[in-house]
C-alpha cells in the first residue's frame, strides 16, 4: 500500500500556531472508502491495502475512536492488528462521529451530505445528531432524518450492517444507515460470527461498527481501561480474520482519533458571546452563530481572545479552505456558524447547553493529527495474521 503519510495543511495560520491537518478528500480519506471499494477488482486505488484491492468480498470494521497515533503507539497490545498491512488515511472535518460515520456510509465529505457536526443548528434550534434531540426532547417529529441527510447510504447497495441492536430505528441510524440489511449485536463477541455469516451467505460488502474504544477514552482517558479495550478489539479482529475465506478481506479503520483535554473547559470570550445568538458544534470544534450585522465583531473578539490556543476561522474561510470538502451545498452551509473555534492545544471550549452525564477526559472534533489521522489496515481470510 502507498501510505498517505501525514496530511498536508492547505491553510494560513496565526504566527506561531501549527497548521491544521486537513482531510485528503481527493484521496486517502474515510469519505473515499465506499467509492474505492465499489470499483471492480483491479481498478481500486493504490492507497487501499493490497488485500482490499484484490478481495472479492470485504468486511469494513469501523472502530470508533481508534486513531492512528493511538494504534501505532500501542502495537504491543494489538498483535493481530499490528500484523495487518496498511497505513494512515484521514478522517473528515469536524472529527466527530456523526460527520465521520455519515461520510463513510455515503462516500461523501460533510459539505455534501450535510451532517456537519455532532450538534448542528437547523430550523433555528440545535440538534444533537447522535441522540436526535433538541432542547432535551426528541426532534424526530420536526427534523426528519431522511430530509436532513438525503443521500442514500451505500449508494443504495444492499449492504449488511453489523452494529448495536439499540441503535436500530434511531434518528441518526435513519440518517446514515437506512436501507441496510440489519444484523444487530448485543455483545461484542457476536461481531466476528455475524460478519463471517454474512460473507458466507454471499454478501460482498459488510459494514460493522464497534464503539467501546471511544466511550472508554471519553470516560477514563488513555489509562489501563483503554489498554484493556485495545486488547478486546485485537481479539475481535483475530477471530474475524479466522472466520473469513481467502477470497474475503477484513478492512479496519476508525472515524477519528482522540486527545486528552485539560479541564475545565475554556469559557468563550464574553465580548464574542455578546454578539452571538447561539452556539453549536462540540468542545473542540465550537461554532458561534452571530447576531445579524455582528459577524465581524464576533470574529475579531474571538480571534483576539483565543487565537493563541485555537484556529479561529470564519465560515467563509472554512468553506474556501476546503475543510468540509471541495463542495459545500447550501443546506450544509446554512448549518454552520459564523465563526469556528477549533483548538490546537489540548483544551475544549465551553457551551453550557452542551453538557453530558460526565466530564469527559478524552475528546475529539479538532483538526490535529491525533484526531484526523486514522488507520486503514487489512488482512485476507486465511492469511495467518491472526
Amino acid at each position: 500500500m502507498a501510505e498517505a503519510g501525514t496530511p498536508q495543511s492547505r491553510t494560513r495560520t496565526t504566527a506561531g500556531a501549527p497548521s491544521p491537518c486537513l482531510p485528503d478528500y481527493g484521496g486517502a480519506s474515510i469519505s473515499g472508502l465506499l467509492p474505492a471499494l465499489s470499483r471492480p477488482v483491479g481498478e481500486r486505488p493504490d492507497w487501499l491495502p493490497e488485500a482490499a484491492r484484490r478481495a472479492r468480498s470485504i468486511a469494513l470494521l469501523v472502530v470508533d475512536g481508534l486513531g492512528w497515533r493511538q494504534f501505532d503507539t500501542n502495537r504491543r497490545l494489538m498483535p493481530s492488528l499490528g500484523a495487518m498491512e496498511g497505513g494512515v488515511i484521514t478522517s473528515v472535518a469536524p472529527t466527530t462521529t456523526a460527520a465521520a460515520l455519515t461520510s463513510i456510509a455515503t462516500g461523501l465529505p460533510p459539505g455534501r451530505h450535510g451532517v456537519v457536526g455532532y450538534r448542528i443548528r437547523t430550523q433555528m434550534e440545535v440538534l444533537n445528531v447522535l441522540r436526535w434531540t433538541a432542547g432535551g426532547t426528541s426532534a424526530l417529529s420536526r427534523i426528519v432524518p431522511e430530509q436532513l441527510q438525503p443521500v442514500t447510504p451505500f449508494g443504495g447497495r444492499p449492504v449488511v450492517v453489523v452494529t448495536k441492536a439499540e441503535f436500530r430505528g434511531s434518528g441518526f441510524t435513519r440518517a446514515h444507515l437506512r436501507g441496510g440489511i440489519w444484523r444487530p449485536w448485543t455483545r461484542a463477541r457476536e461481531i466476528p460470527e455475524l460478519i463471517g455469516a454474512a460473507l458466507g451467505e454471499g454478501h460482498t460488502l459488510v459494514y460493522a461498527y464497534y464503539d467501546a474504544v471511544d466511550r472508554v477514552v471519553h470516560e477514563h482517558g488513555f489509562d489501563h481501561h483503554f489498554e484493556a479495550e485495545l486488547a478486546t478489539v485485537d481479539e475481535m479482529v483475530a477471530r474475524t480474520v479466522a472466520a473469513l475465506s481467502p477470497e474475503s478481506c477484513l478492512l479496519v479503520t476508525a472515524d477519528h482519533g482522540l486527545v486528552e483535554v485539560v479541564k475545565p473547559l475554556v469559557p468563550i470570550s464574553p465580548r464574542a458571546l455578546s454578539g452571538t445568538v447561539a452556539l453549536s458544534g462540540e468542545a473542540r470544534f465550537r461554532w458561534l452563530h452571530a447576531r445579524r450585522g455582528r459577524e465581524r465583531d464576533v470574529h475579531a473578539a474571538a480571534f483576539e481572545a483565543h487565537s493563541d490556543v485555537a484556529w479561529v476561522r470564519t465560515r467563509e474561510e472554512i468553506v474556501e479552505e476546503g475543510w468540509l470538502g471541495p463542495v459545500v451545498l447550501r443546506d450544509a452551509r446554512e448549518r454552520l456558524g459564523d465563526v469556528a473555534l477549533v483548538p490546537f492545544e489540548p483544551i475544549g471550549f465551553d457551551d453550557p447547553a452542551d453538557k453530558g452525564s460526565m466530564s469527559l477526559i478524552g475528546r475529539h472534533g479538532s483538526m490535529t493529527p491525533a484526531e484526523v489521522e486514522v488507520p486503514l489496515l487489512a488482512a485476507a481470510g486465511g492469511s495467518g495474521n491472526s
